[in-house]
């Protein structure tokens, strides 16, 4: 793939934190191998194959319209949802079980691997009621067990501290930093193996995403975290390695401090120094 002729923007520093050394015993909890996804007629993801490890962060980087929360969404199946939209290739296996086996539970799936997206989506209902939503849906009802998780999942998304005195007034009249932090705390609830997020400090402002950057890091002593994202500051603070996407097909994946400093294709040299995207 050829490196698009005029650049756009001019070039900019990006800060990489200091990574921890490579893992080579790290077990590889996605494996994506040779995928192709369509909408209807249009392609949108080419043969995409790549592994995302256990309890790392994974950055998928890349312009708008190059498939990276597409393929974000094939990890649980939200693509269902949209009429026409189907793999159309290859195998994406979850702890070496292909997930789009006939036989796959999509919502014991979804239990397994939760999302938090790009606008914060707190339900209409109390703090408290949104952390045990889905426990209820489940059939939990022990009252003592219920607060037990509440506390926890707030603690885990470092939001306990600010609303633990008013856990049953409305979600929605938290600030939309707070709100976004309550979803992670929603959908670390349920116990996942994996977190999905899709942009999720778009709206927010430096402060706010700030924080929720602190915590990914903290979440990750538990959780595998796959998270898309526009921001190179951000993949460069966040990320254990990144993916940079381009046109639906994946350019470069290394780990992050390789693909900011040294990347090996001259695309991605161009795209995180900020000559063209």
């Amino acid at each position: 793939m050829s490196e698009p002729a005029a650049p756009s923007t001019a070039a900019r520093p990006v800060t990489v934190a200091a990574a921890a050394p490579a893992d080579p015993a790290a077990r590889a909890v996605i494996e994506i191998d040779d995928v192709d996804f369509s909408y209807g007629p249009s392609r949108a993801l080419h043969d995409i194959s790549l592994a995302i490890h256990e309890r790392k962060v994974t950055a998928f980087i890349g312009p708008s319209g190059c498939g990276k929360s597409t393929l974000l969404r094939c990890l649980n199946r939200m693509n269902d949802l949209i009429d026409g939209a189907r793999v159309t290739g290859g195998e994406i296996r979850i702890d070496g079980v292909n997930i789009y086996d006939p036989r796959v539970d999509v919502i014991e799936l979804r239990k397994r691997v939760g999302m938090v997206f790009q606008k914060s989506n707190p339900f209409p209902k109390s703090i408290y009621d949104n952390i045990t939503y889905g426990l209820r849906i489940q059939g939990m009802k022990n009252k003592a067990r219920l607060d037990e998780i509440v506390e926890r999942s707030l603690r885990g998304a470092a939001l306990w501290d600010e609303v633990k005195d008013r856990l049953h007034e409305s979600a929605l009249g938290m600030s939309g930093g707070q709100q976004q932090r309550l979803c992670i705390a929603r959908a670390i609830a349920v116990e996942p193996e994996i977190i999905l997020m899709d942009e999720p400090c778009s709206a927010l402002d430096p402060i706010a995403t700030a924080k929720v950057e602190e915590l990914i890091h903290e979440l990750k002593r538990d959780f595998t975290i796959v998270i898309v994202t526009h921001n190179m500051q951000q993949a460069a603070r966040c990320s254990d390695r990144t993916a940079f996407f381009y046109l639906g097909k994946l350019v470069e994946y290394a780990e992050t401090r390789t693909i900011f400093m040294n990347p090996a294709n001259p695309q991605t040299e161009a795209y995180v120094s900020g000559r063209f995207g």
